[in-house]
């Protein structure tokens, strides 16, 4: 829901960063599915549903990182910090699960946006037009038009407690936007295999502790068959391709991207609601996301403006630096000549 000129389009950054927020966005939904369908089913262990994926990036990536043998850029506390962060915030998200529909979960992503920008105002000291505000105010009304919509389906909002599973889903959302945002600096500052190392390390023990003091009888009472298994394999693989897909993204497009690219997911998870788990959509869903489609319309053309009217300052003040020194060069000539 961006709108590119020609020439954006024909860009080689561009076209990656769309294709690389589209797998990323079948990613989330596929995981989506796969954790709301072992919330079907009764599994009340959604720390144990990431477990995998994190000993899957510490493996693979810890052994590029030790056959490479190189010097770590940023401190280990900050990608334990992180790992504890992206561990409850997977939580959450598993967890709303149990309480809310698919649909709600996958709409209410987009609070990340204005928690990012927020982020980048604070922490980055960027500034936002009015009109880049207005957008991001417009997407604020499709999420909260969500809730309410939750609320008055009632039952067939797809979960015993659909306004607690939308509060997780905010709360994950805003954890998410600190998570991409610390992301993006690390694989542009420090190593993109160091972070993912280092993440599926920590992540896999705070998971494996979570697990053990709190998911232990739950998992259990688990009968491990492979209808049982696969999902959680399926996760597994898929969020490793998530991470590891997601940090070149953030390099090369960075955090606003990957927000934008992951709501393409919400026309995913309804037809997969619709159509796999035959289920009926309330109204204001539909007018939720023709909100939110709006709000990001403005927020991208703004975008798009305000990065070429920045193009056009850093050319105006190459400009003014060449101006000056032709006029340091003219003035030295002159003197040289009068000498």
């Amino acid at each position: 829901m961006v709108f590119f000129s020609f020439n954006e389009i024909k860009s080689k950054e561009t076209l990656i960063g769309l294709v690389l927020g589209q797998i990323l966005s079948l990613l989330s939904t596929s995981i989506s599915f796969t954790t709301s369908e072992l919330a079907r089913k009764g599994i009340n262990a959604p720390t144990s549903q990431s477990f995998l994926g994190y000993l899957l990036l510490a493996i693979v990536y810890g052994s590029i990182m030790l056959y490479r043998r190189p010097v770590v850029k940023a401190k280990w506390y900050h990608y334990f910090l992180l790992a504890l962060v992206n561990v409850e915030a997977n939580f959450l998200v598993a967890k709303a699960f149990q309480y809310t529909s698919m649909t709600s979960v996958m709409l209410l992503d987009c609070w990340a946006i204005p928690c990012v920008l927020v982020l980048t105002w604070v922490f980055l000291k960027t500034r936002y037009s009015l009109m880049k505000i207005c957008g991001v105010v417009v997407c604020i009304v499709g999420v909260v038009m969500v809730v309410f919509s939750d609320v008055h389906a009632g039952d067939r909002a797809g979960g015993s407690n659909p306004v607690k599973g939308d509060l997780l889903v905010i709360a994950a959302a805003t954890l998410f936007a600190v998570i991409n945002t610390s992301e993006e600096f690390f694989v542009k500052n420090a190593d993109r295999v160091e972070l993912m190392s280092f993440l599926g390390l920590f992540g896999a023990i705070i998971s494996a502790i979570q697990i053990s003091i709190f998911e232990r009888d739950a998992l259990n009472a688990v009968n491990w068959s492979i209808e049982a298994v696969l999902p959680y394999l399926g996760i597994a693989i898929c969020g490793f391709l998530f991470y590891s897909i997601l940090t070149v993204l953030l390099k090369t497009n960075g955090t606003a991207m990957f927000t934008l690219s992951l709501l393409t997911s919400d026309m995913w998870a309804v037809l997969i609601r619709i159509f796999a788990y035959h289920e009926k959509v309330d109204w204001l869903y539909y007018l939720a996301f023709a909100t939110t489609a709006i709000g990001l319309i403005i927020y991208s053309m703004k975008e798009n403006d305000q990065e070429k009217q920045r193009s056009g300052e850093v050319v105006d003040e190459e400009r003014k630096l060449l101006d000056e020194e032709d006029g340091d060069s003219l003035r030295d000539r002159l003197i040289d000549a009068s000498t």
